[in-house]
C-alpha cells in the first residue's frame, strides 16, 4: 500500500466515525493521520513499528493501525463500520463538500440509503425542511448529485495508463509475432475514459492469452470484455494482420470524426488495410494524431495542410508552477529544484502558495524574503540551471491579488487562481477573473475553473471572455498538468490560439514526484492542437526571463 492509501483509509474511517457520532476526540485522531500520512516522503511499508510510531501526531493506536494495514491491506475497526453503513450512504460520503453531518441528516431523518433516493429527494423538495438544509442547499446537493451519478464507472485516464501499459506489454510477449496496440479513448488520450480498449492483430486464437490477463463477461468471436484482478474493465479486440490498419483507424474514433471521415471519403474502401497510414493516404489525407480524432473539422485541417505539429514532452523545458515545504509541498525548495534539473529541465519556476491560503501554510511577506535569499543562493550553486521567483497568488472575492503591489512587483511571475469562494454564479465568477486577468502583474492564469474531474464542477464561466481578456492583457492561461484537473479543459485550446493566447503545461507539483504530471498535460494539450511555438514552458530559461520582464502590460 502507497501512504496515500494508508492515509485514505484513516480518513474513511474519521468520516464514518463520525457518522456514527463517535467519540470525537478519535475522530479528530484519525483525521490528523490522514493529513500526516499522506505528505510523507519516506514509504510507511519500509518504515519498523519504532520509526512509524515516532512520526508526529501517531501513537500506539495508530502506529498498530498502520501495521495491521501493512501487513492485511484491510482494517477491522473500518470494516466494522462499513458492516454497520448501508454501500449507497457511504457513497454519499464521497461527494465533495457533503459531509458525515449532513449525510446523517438524510440517513436518519429522511430515510435516504442511496444517491438515487437522495437525488428523488431533492426533486421532489423534500430535503428543505431538515435541519441544516434550504432552498440553495438542497438545489447545490442536486447538482452534485447528478454530477455523481454522470461520472459514476468512469476512471481518469491516468489512473488506467499503468494497466493499460502493461496488459501491452504483456500480450506483446506472450504473443510475439502480433500487432497489439490501446485503442479507442485510451488511444484518444481522453482525460475521461471508461475503460482500456486494446486491438490484436494475429493470425491464431488469443482466447487462452485474454482469460489469463482478465476475467471475461462477454465474448465473440473477435471480441472479449471483461475485467483485471483490481476490477478495471478491458475490452480486447481480435483481427487478422491484413486487417490491422482499417481496425485499427475504426477502434480508435471517435464518432463524429469517423463519420466526417467516411464521408469526405466516399467511395474509398477502407476495409482491409494493413498499415493505418494506407486509410489516410487510401483518402489522400496527411496521417491525424489519434489525440486530434475526437475534433470533427480536424479532417478539414487536413485538407488544408493547416494541421498543427502538435506539442511532444521533449518540448517543455521548464517547469512551472511547483511548491516547496514553503507552503504545502512535500519536499524542499531545493530538493524540487534538484530534481528538476536532474530530470533534464532547464529551470523551475517556484510558486508557492500566497497569504491568503492559510490553510496550505501560504507565505507573508517575511517569508516571501526568506524564500527570495534562498533562491539567490541556490541559483549561484546550481548555474547554468535557474529558478525563477514565483508566486501562486490567490484572486480574493473582489478579483484583486493577494499582497500589496510593492512585493507583487519583486517577483519574477506570478501564477493568480481562485481556490475559494467557488459557488459564485457565471457572472460574477467571470468578473472576478477578469478583474484578475487585468491587474498588470499577473502574468499567468491558474487552472481556470477549479474543476476536479470526476470529483468536482468547475465554476461557471464565459470562456470567451476569459480568453478574450488574456490576449488583451497578454496573459498566459495555463493548463494544470495535475490528472485530476487538467484545467484550462483541451476543448478552449484551440479558441486561446486564434485569439493568439499562449499555454503554459504546469504540473502544479507538491512534491517532486509531481513534475511527471506534466506528462499528462502534454496529453491533454495535444487533443487541443497546441504547438511548441504556442506552449510558455518550450522557451529556454533567457527568452523565459524576457517573457517575465513583459509585466505592467
Amino acid at each position: 500500500m502507497t501512504n496515500k492509501d494508508i492515509a485514505r483509509t484513516f480518513n474513511d474511517l474519521a468520516r464514518l466515525m463520525e457518522l456514527h457520532g463517535e467519540n470525537p476526540y478519535k475522530i479528530r485522531s484519525y483525521a490528523n493521520a490522514y493529513l500526516t500520512l499522506r505528505k510523507l516522503p519516506d514509504p510507511l511499508t519500509e518504515l519498523s513499528d519504532a520509526e512509524i510510531g515516532k512520526l508526529k501526531g501517531v501513537g500506539n493506536a495508530i502506529s498498530s493501525k498502520i501495521r495491521e494495514l501493512i501487513d492485511t491491506g484491510k482494517l477491522a475497526t473500518l470494516e466494522k463500520y462499513r458492516d454497520m453503513t448501508p454501500q449507497g450512504v457511504q457513497e454519499m460520503l464521497q461527494i465533495k463538500g457533503f459531509g458525515p453531518k449532513k449525510v446523517k441528516v438524510v440517513w436518519k431523518d429522511l430515510g435516504a440509503e442511496s444517491i438515487g433516493e437522495l437525488l428523488y429527494a431533492c426533486n421532489e423538495n423534500r430535503l428543505i425542511e431538515l435541519n441544516g438544509f434550504g432552498q440553495k442547499t438542497q438545489e447545490d446537493l442536486r447538482k452534485k448529485l447528478t454530477y455523481f451519478l454522470q461520472s459514476k464507472d468512469k476512471f481518469h485516464y491516468a489512473s488506467l495508463e499503468p494497466t493499460a501499459l502493461a496488459l501491452i506489454e504483456t500480450l506483446q510477449q506472450k504473443l510475439p509475432d502480433a500487432k497489439v496496440a490501446l485503442t479507442g479513448a485510451m488511444r484518444r488520450r481522453c482525460p475521461i475514459v471508461e475503460r482500456i480498449d486494446i486491438l490484436v492483430g494475429h493470425d491464431g486464437p488469443i482466447e487462452v492469452t485474454v482469460a489469463e490477463l482478465m476475467t471475461v463477461e462477454q465474448q465473440t468471436t473477435q471480441k472479449w470484455s471483461g475485467r483485471t484482478e483490481d476490477n478495471i474493465p478491458v475490452m480486447i479486440h481480435h483481427c487478422a494482420p491484413g486487417q490491422w490498419g482499417s481496425k485499427l483507424f475504426r477502434f480508435t474514433g471517435g464518432d463524429g470524426f469517423i463519420d466526417h471521415f467516411l464521408q469526405a471519403a466516399t467511395g474509398d474502401d477502407f476495409r482491409d488495410l494493413a498499415e493505418e497510414e494506407a486509410v489516410f493516404a487510401q483518402a489522400d489525407l496527411p496521417f491525424i494524431a489519434p489525440e486530434l480524432r475526437d475534433w470533427e473539422d480536424a479532417i478539414d485541417y487536413a485538407r488544408s495542410g493547416q494541421l498543427p505539429e502538435l506539442v511532444e514532452e521533449k518540448d517543455i523545458i521548464g517547469v512551472l508552477h511547483t511548491h516547496t515545504t514553503y507552503s504545502d509541498g512535500l519536499h524542499s525548495l531545493r530538493e524540487m529544484a534538484e530534481y528538476a534539473r536532474d530530470q533534464g529541465y532547464g529551470y523551475i519556476g517556484i510558486t508557492d502558495h500566497s497569504q491568503a491560503a492559510f490553510y496550505a501554510n501560504g507565505l507573508k511577506a517575511d517569508r516571501v524574503l526568506q524564500q527570495f535569499a534562498e533562491i539567490d543562493q541556490l541559483n549561484a550553486k546550481l548555474a547554468p540551471f535557474r529558478i525563477f521567483k514565483g508566486i501562486e497568488s490567490d484572486i480574493l472575492n473582489d478579483g484583486s491579488l493577494d499582497y500589496p503591489d510593492e512585493l507583487l512587483a519583486q517577483f519574477d511571475f506570478i501564477i493568480a487562481s481562485v481556490h475559494t469562494n467557488l459557488k459564485m454564479d457565471e457572472t460574477k465568477a467571470t468578473q472576478r477573473l477578469l478583474k484578475a486577468i487585468e491587474n498588470p502583474f499577473t502574468r499567468i492564469l491558474g487552472h481556470p475553473t477549479g474543476r476536479l474531474l470526476l470529483s468536482r464542477e468547475g465554476y461557471p464561466l464565459d470562456h470567451r471572455a476569459i480568453i478574450d481578456a488574456c490576449a488583451t492583457h497578454n496573459v498566459v492561461i495555463e493548463l494544470n498538468a495535475n490528472p485530476y484537473r487538467l484545467d484550462l479543459d483541451w476543448e478552449w485550446i484551440p479558441y486561446a490560439l486564434e485569439k493568439g493566447v499562449k499555454i503554459a503545461i504546469n504540473p502544479d507539483a507538491h512534491s517532486t514526484g509531481g513534475i511527471h504530471d506534466i506528462h499528462f498535460g502534454v496529453l491533454a494539450a495535444r487533443k487541443g492542437g497546441l504547438d511548441r511555438a504556442n506552449c510558455l514552458n518550450s522557451l529556454d530559461a533567457e527568452a523565459f526571463a524576457t517573457f517575465c520582464k513583459a509585466k505592467g502590460h
